[in-house]
């Protein structure tokens, strides 16, 4: 008989930790995918809708998307 991670308390507790982590993770990524959408100059109004619908539609490859797709911050350093 297979042992289930909820026979050991310690375990099941390690296993609750890491998808909370997980989801906090996720949840932060959307939100800053959305806060950069909407702070970014080199878009347009048309694109910044556009992002921001994506990102609410299908979050979490919207924002797999979004992050691929963005171009280069034009003012960071070379």
């Amino acid at each position: 008989m297979p042992v289930l991670a909820y026979d050991f308390p310690l375990l099941s507790m390690f296993w609750v930790l890491l998808m909370a982590s997980f989801l906090f993770i996720i949840v932060f990524t959307v939100i800053w995918a959305f806060i950069d959408n909407f702070r970014r100059h080199d878009h347009s109004g048309w694109a910044k809708a556009g992002w921001a619908l994506i990102i609410v539609i299908i979050p979490l490859f919207g924002t797999l998307i979004y992050l691929i797709a963005r171009p280069a911050d034009a003012r960071a350093p070379a």
